[in-house]
């Protein structure tokens, strides 16, 4: 296939390109986009592109683009070249890659993939790899093409699924140009590799051997001359060879993963790894990062993969991991660190079952040096400045690092913690925090104390240590607790000794004679000049209220004193946990009290609300006016006594006093999203917590919600109204048939402002709002399935979701097919249960014959925009329900969904899908359905959907006839 096209036939394609590669004004850089994105389409592309490579005046980057154009042609539209033509296809490539030998580097991958693209596809080339050995192996300047080739050829047929053969056939390429070859490849590697000094440093060498080693035996590379090889580039070079074969040897490591099977293997490489050792030691004398962090990777790599034989054989593999703890220790950057994590995890997974207990016994010493080195690591740096207020000297991102790897490490002392059991960890920072005061405590100042950083470390160390300690332990907690109390006072040791607190309240209450000065000493702190150290004494307040509450029940009156006293100097976030936590007090009191004590917090929040809400102008007071309404909220969700249906309720007493407040507000700020969604999620709580005791608001409430919805159009009435829904639904006690039905016509009265606003609106315009909307038309269908299924308005709600499944966000789109989803089981017999009664009953035949109905009036449409969806427009998390559907549709119906899917793919885009790609298709679905896997069909449109979708990678609009027309709803 020769690039026969004229010289001048591609400027516009490289003028377009130029503009792309320009800093161009917006509006010419998406018209440059869209013509591109045609052109890579089209069937000129073929000629161009080859034209371009072949072009004395472009550019690295258009010919750059013309590679990567090819290459995307040969895997998403080789059926536009006839197969005669396709040895010329192939000769075009090979002279391509001839031609760019010596690089640029990126053009020569891109030729390679398109040549391995091709190789998959063109089954009558039978010998590859022979075939481009003889054409390009025979000159010492082409290589390079060779090896890129061997490289790319097994992981492109690894990822063949993009490519449009069957599986049958996908299998047998893979057999011809993999299986069939890997001797011959491993042939060749060999005979390059030995072939000079320079070939045995090339990383291209190594790079290749990293890609052909899923596919040539492990024994086979073992006992070649390839493994000293990679031993030595690991021992000796830098840069990019070193980096080649550090990913040579992991791999090859993590291929011996099967222990039991790969023994041999692992037994004649466990020397050679061990003796790099010496040379990680003297990267790390040296300072030569990059090669110690290589080498500590290996280590880890290996101590993953051969974990199972260190619990097995401790005394055998005790080098290993002395090597990947002494990785640990020798880092003082922090950059290898994080390799070995997960390592320290999974031998604790094997360490503490019982049946590998010795080795346990004979690790404990390694886990206890450990618990040193991770201690040591999360020291703050000094900075060579002085300045205490930067430590890192203005490196953010080592900062950022920094407390990140922190709680990695101390998730890795929790596992310490698992092996060694949590006294004998907890003795680790008990000592260190008792060494520190012993040495410089008497020098301690406030906010002045000498050699902090030793005293903060063993502090976070006890801090991450609290989710594995016990609440008995009796024997360091009751000497570290009061330790941690009497802390200097410096804001970073502030900080870490609240946080510290905070992770053993579950201690305390078993341990009441300590709450006290514990709690001292988190009050005190919010007065701290700090910022930082009052939210964490908020969030360890909000632990102490949480777990000591039976302990705080008896301090009602001052801890409400507390609580008004701090309230509003704290950030929001903080007012938020402290109101949680003195929440969770209240909700201890006897239900007598009930009422006052809620009245003794909540009136002067409520005074404070209405304030603000009087003054309340502008887009900020109007926030802070929705975060206070959030603390009622936090209230009505902490506070759920269990109280008898015939003794006075007292929170709901308490709603009933502020309903018409919260019902004012939503009036008057009728055009503040933030405070209309945090009113109705208190209406919404309400209704969760109390339940059917809400029954005397219950008629206000419906009225505030449709009206609010109405004037408002906000889906946060749709939230509330969907509580409503599930607490007041038949069969729940105490509510009649009556009440029932009222509940329903109040449903019916919001879908029908819905349908109403969608018919004004597009969709688009409306994702929050539609998405708010099918998860209350979901609930409908599992509280009231008989009124909804049956109401006439299900038709036109059913058209809705048509229109709705046009958007392109996620979450509304599977809210739609989860309500689709939910309708579609009661005509098939298997409606979505409310409750754990195994015993399912079948839907009424009535209903069932409803539902086939609805089918029958909408499945056209259905069709389409679900698998219009799938080919275009669809986000991938929305797949699985779409398919899901659409094997409802098919199990309902088989015979006439079949047809609307023939029907929906006659109308796709003439030159996207071959005729005999059609067909294929739609005989696949036929043949399911004559032998009844009609579940199979659904693995076959997910293939055909993501094969059309990879090869058009169409635009979201422009569909032609499968464009939604504009929903319409007149009632």
């Amino acid at each position: 296939m020769a690039a026969d096209g004229a010289p001048h036939g591609f400027e516009p394609v490289l003028a377009a390109h130029t503009v792309m590669q320009s800093a161009g004004n917006r509006a010419q850089k998406e018209q440059a986009h869209q013509f591109l994105e045609q052109f890579q389409k089209s069937q000129d592309a073929w000629t161009t592109t080859l034209a371009i490579l072949d072009s004395q005046p472009a550019d690295a980057a258009a010919k750059l683009f013309a590679a990567t154009t090819l290459k995307g042609k040969i895997v998403y539209d080789l059926h536009q070249v006839p197969r005669a033509q396709l040895p010329d296809l192939r000769a075009s490539i090979m002279r391509n890659l001839a031609t760019f030998h010596a690089g640029p580097k990126p053009i020569r991958l891109q030729l390679c993939v398109c040549l391995a693209n091709l190789a998959i596809q063109m089954t009558e080339w039978k010998d590859v790899l022979a075939h481009v050995v003889a054409a390009l192996g025979s000159d010492p300047a082409t290589l390079p093409c060779v090896l890129d080739f061997l490289r790319v050829l097994p992981e492109e047929v690894t990822h063949g699924r993009k490519i449009a053969l069957t599986e049958h056939e996908l299998t047998m390429r893979t057999a011809e140009l993999i299986e069939d070859n890997a001797q011959q490849a491993l042939d060749l590697l060999i005979r390059y590799a030995t072939s000079s000094p320079a070939a045995a440093r090339n990383p291209q060498l190594l790079n290749c051997v990293t890609s052909w080693m899923r596919e040539i035996p492990l024994d086979s590379i073992l006992s070649s001359p390839l493994l000293n090889i990679i031993v030595d580039d690991l021992s000796e070079l830098d840069g990019d060879p070193f980096d080649a074969a550090v990913e040579c040897m992991t791999t090859l490591i993590g291929e011996t993963r099967d222990v039991d099977e790969a023994m041999p293997s692992i037994l004649r490489l466990y020397p050679h790894v061990i003796a790099l050792r010496p040379k990680m030691v003297q990267a790390a004398q040296e300072d030569d990062t990059e090669k110690f962090k290589g080498l500590a990777k290996v280590f880890a790599e290996a101590g993953e993969s051969w974990v199972l034989l260190i619990a097995r054989l401790p005394t055998d593999f005790r080098n290993l991991v002395e090597a990947i703890l002494e990785a640990a220790a020798l880092d003082k950057e922090r950059d290898a660190i994080s390799h070995t994590f997960k390592f320290w995890y999974d031998l604790k997974q094997y360490l503490t079952i019982e049946k590998y207990g010795d080795a346990r016994m004979q690790n404990l010493d390694i886990y206890s040096k450990l618990v040193d080195i991770m201690i040591g690591h999360l020291e703050f740096p000094k900075p060579e400045s002085g300045d205490e207020k930067d430590l890192f000297e203005g490196d953010r991102d080592a900062e950022e690092r920094f407390r990140e790897f922190r709680h990695q490490m101390g998730d890795v002392l929790k596992d310490c913690c698992e092996v060694m059991g949590v006294v004998e960890c907890l003795k680790k920072p008990y000592h260190l925090i008792q060494q520190w005061v012993q040495t410089y405590g008497s020098q301690a100042a406030p906010n002045n104390v000498p050699e902090w950083q030793k005293l903060e470390a063993p502090l976070f160390a006890v801090r991450a240590m609290g989710r594995m300690v016990p609440p008995d332990e009796h024997v360091m907690l009751p000497r570290l607790i009061p330790l941690i109390a009497a802390i200097p006072d410096h804001n970073k040791l502030r900080f870490q000794a609240v946080m510290a607190l905070g992770r053993y309240t579950e201690w305390t209450a078993q341990h009441p004679d300590t709450l006290q000065p514990q709690l001292d000493f988190i009050m005190a702190a919010f007065d701290h000049s700090t910022k930082d150290v009052i939210r964490a004494a908020a969030l360890s307040f909000k632990f102490f209220c949480n777990d000591c509450a039976g302990l705080l029940v008896n301090f009602i009156l001052p801890l409400q004193q507390f609580y008004a006293k701090h309230l509003n100097e704290l950030p929001m976030s903080s007012q938020e946990e402290i109101t949680e936590g003195v929440a969770s007090v209240v909700a201890k009191v006897p239900t007598e009290q009930l009422y006052q004590t809620l009245k003794l917090y909540l009136d002067p929040v409520m005074q404070h609300l209405v304030t603000i809400a009087q003054q309340a102008k502008d887009e900020n007071e109007q926030k802070l006016l929705a975060d206070k309404i959030n603390l009622i909220t936090i209230f009505v969700e902490m506070v759920r006594p269990e109280i008898p249906s015939d003794q006075e309720h007292g929170a709901v007493k308490y709603c009933q006093e502020i309903f018409p407040m919260l019902g004012k507000i939503i009036e008057h700020f009728d055009k503040s999203i933030p405070i209309l969604e945090r009113v109705c999620r208190c209406w919404r709580y309400m209704v969760l917590s109390y339940r059917t005791a809400m029954r005397p608001l219950l008629p206000e409430l419906a009225s505030r919600l449709s009206a609010g919805f109405d004037s408002s159009r906000q889906g946060c009435f749709l939230w509330a109204t969907a509580s409503v829904v599930r607490e007041f639904s038949q069969g729940v006690d105490q509510v009649d048939a009556g009440l029932a039905n009222d509940v329903y016509q109040f449903y019916e009265q919001q879908a029908k402002t819905f349908l109403r606003i969608l018919s004004d609106l597009p969709p688009e315009e409306l994702p929050d709002l539609i998405e708010d909307y099918f998860r209350l038309a979901a609930d409908m269908a599992l509280y009231f399935p008989t009124e909804s299924i049956s109401s006439p308005l299900m038709d036109t709600i059913l058209l809705a979701a048509c229109s709705s499944l046009t958007l392109l966000k996620e979450d509304p789109i599977i809210a739609t097919l989860h309500f689709l989803r939910d309708l579609l089981a009661y005509g098939r017999n298997s409606a979505p249960s409310s409750s754990f009664d195994t015993t399912r009953q079948d839907v009424p035949e009535v209903l069932r014959n409803r539902v086939k109905q609805l089918v029958v009036s909408a499945g056209v449409q259905l069709v389409q925009r679900i698998m219009t969806g799938m080919m275009y427009s669809f986000p991938e998390g929305a797949f699985a329900d779409s398919s899901g559907v659409l094997l409802d549709l098919f199990e309902l119906m088989p015979e006439q969904v079949a047809q609307w899917v023939a029907n929906t793919v006659s109308m796709l885009p003439q030159g996207s899908i071959t005729p005999q790609e059609s067909e294929r298709f739609l005989n696949n679905i036929r043949q399911r359905i004559q032998t009844g896997d009609v579940r199979m069909i659904r693995t076959i449109l997910q293939d055909f959907t993501t094969s059309y979708r990879r090869r058009n990678v169409a635009p979201r609009e422009g569909l032609g006839r499968l464009e939604a027309s504009r929903f319409r709803f007149s009632g």
